[in-house]
């Protein structure tokens, strides 16, 4: 180590949670000290344990750091103009690397996660990673590549995306893809810019579309954001599309129609050839959201029922991690007729084996920056190569499988308001068990994390009272499922006592969801505590 290394590599950082220059051990402004008898080591055991990363702040600790050397002086002033400059340093905690590992890493240990157990999150879709898919996506020759590296440095990186575009395209059976939208959200509303953008074209000005109300839940938001009014069509008793209802809302003024296929109850549309055939006639548009393209994949393919428009979100199909944030991905594919729209520029192979960027003729211009959320797609591609068509297929009969097995066992415990074949998830329900013992599905929810697994979506879709929406995904083992349903089983059995305490074994216990949605504290002061 260097002289000069060595004589800052041990110089505190600057900052204090008051807004004092730290170094001043002795606190001469009030510094506020770690708690007395808050050890930063301590088993995770009862719900306050953990102490917060301000309470374990101490004045003069630090972890070491390289600084750079070598390179000229410069003041802050010199780039930036004083006014916009803080006063004071800013206000940061001060501990150790040990100690901030440590906390770290203990948080994320109570954290409930998809590596931990089942996460049956019905319509999110929540299932197990392939590590092998993190291992492709961190390879030298994948991370190392700038995006704005010209094509000719870059033919590998788009040799993959032009091959996941057709693989998506193949899956979904449409003619071109864009590989831009960042996440499903963002996958709906390029669908509906394009939807759009081609009825602008044939100089038709429409302002409605279509959403069941067993549709997916972003749908309606996303018809606002793209300009659009949402017309709701009602499910008939067997769950699906009224049909008749439909037809007495299409008319000339309907753009499309948004519809997810298996639908939110987890059943498959049985009518979408009549459904395509008839929003086609009025000269509207099947826009297909892909957020349960897991249960259909390798048997069947929304092109082939007449869609125009399909958005896949990888994140809930081809193993790219879900939550937290993201980065997702949602993957935009159309029919011909509206290929000349799609967002660009997109990665297209030349006759002499080369790959490109082009920008469709009428594109609608970009929707994220660069080429989308890169190293995600990296990730859902080396899932499909993985598994391979065969693969892929058996991805949808093992999910089919599981949460069939699934609703067949709970049966008996809990309603089941469509109980016949599903797809991927199904929906249970706790009206009856409320009007009995007063059992709601938030307390289901609540108490089965008690239990080692993550609640189910509940209160959704609208149309079922008291709604436990689940999907255990194919990725759960038999073992899994069967230790789920005993869970679910006994819950129902349970009392209310046990019930309405729940959960009682997690870091933070039970709360007043409405309270705590009427007086939210979003922020901590580290002198004051919240506020």
């Amino acid at each position: 180590m260097t002289d000069s290394i060595r004589a800052t590599a041990g110089a505190p950082q600057h900052g204090s949670m008051d807004g004092t220059r730290l170094g001043d051990v002795t606190g001469a402004q009030g510094h506020r000290p770690a708690p007395a008898g808050r050890a930063t080591s301590i088993p995770m055991i009862g719900r306050d344990s953990e102490p917060t990363i301000f309470e374990m702040s101490s004045p003069g600790r630090h972890a070491h750091s390289f600084r750079t050397t070598g390179l000229p002086e410069w003041a802050a002033e010199d780039l930036v103009p004083s006014e916009h400059l803080r006063a004071a340093p800013l206000a940061l905690t001060e501990v150790s690397e040990r100690d901030l590992v440590a906390h770290v890493t203990r948080l994320t240990h109570r954290q409930y996660s998809v590596d931990l157990g089942a996460y049956p999150l019905g319509s999110c879709t929540m299932k197990y990673n392939p590590k092998l898919c993190d291992d492709v996506a961190a390879l030298p020759g994948l991370t190392g590549s700038h995006p704005a590296a010209p094509a000719s440095c870059t033919q590998g990186w788009m040799e993959m995306l032009c091959d996941l575009s057709d693989t998506l395209c193949e899956v979904t059976g449409m003619h071109a893809a864009t590989l831009q939208p960042p996440a499903g959200a963002a996958g709906e509303l390029t669908g509906l810019l394009l939807m759009r953008a081609f009825h602008s074209a044939n100089g038709s000005t429409r302002t409605k579309v279509i959403i069941p109300d067993s549709a997916h839940g972003t749908n309606p938001a996303s018809v606002t954001l793209g300009g659009y009014q949402t017309v709701t069509v009602p499910s008939d008793d067997r769950g699906l599309v009224d049909i008749d209802a439909l037809r007495a809302r299409l008319d000339t003024d309907v753009a499309g129609i948004m519809l997810t296929n298996p639908n939110t109850l987890g059943l498959f549309e049985e009518d979408i050839a009549e459904i395509a055939a008839a929003v086609h006639e009025i000269g509207g548009l099947l826009y297909y959201d892909g957020a349960n393209l897991n249960a259909i994949l390798g048997v069947t393919r929304p092109g082939d029922m007449g869609f125009d428009i399909v958005h896949m979100n990888l994140h809930k199909t081809f193993a790219v991690p879900h939550g937290g944030g993201g980065p997702g991905a949602g993957p935009v594919a159309v029919s011909e007729r509206l290929a000349q729209y799609l967002p660009g520029p997109v990665p297209c192979r030349e006759a002499d084996g080369s790959f490109s960027w082009r920008t469709p003729e009428h594109s609608i211009g970009r929707v994220h920056s660069w080429h989308g959320n890169a190293l995600a797609l990296a990730r859902a591609w080396s899932y499909i190569v993985a598994n391979g068509g065969d693969g892929l297929r058996r991805v949808a009969e093992g999910a089919v499988l599981n949460a069939n097995w699934l609703r067949h066992a709970l049966r008996g415990a809990y309603d089941l308001p469509y109980d016949r074949p599903n797809m991927h998830e199904f929906v249970a329900s706790t009206a009856s068990l409320k009007k009995d013992k007063g059992l709601r599905a938030i307390d289901v929810g609540k108490r089965l994390l008690e239990e080692g697994f993550h609640a189910p979506t509940v209160y959704f879709p609208l149309i079922v009272d008291e709604a436990l929406m689940i999907e255990p995904t194919e990725t759960e083992s038999p073992q899994t499922l069967a230790a789920l349903a005993d869970a679910l089983i006994d819950i129902a059995a349970g009392t209310e006592e046990a019930w309405k305490a729940a959960p009682r074994t997690t870091p933070v216990g039970r709360v007043d969801e409405a309270r705590a949605a009427r007086t939210l504290v979003p922020t901590w002061d580290a002198r004051d505590g919240f506020s």
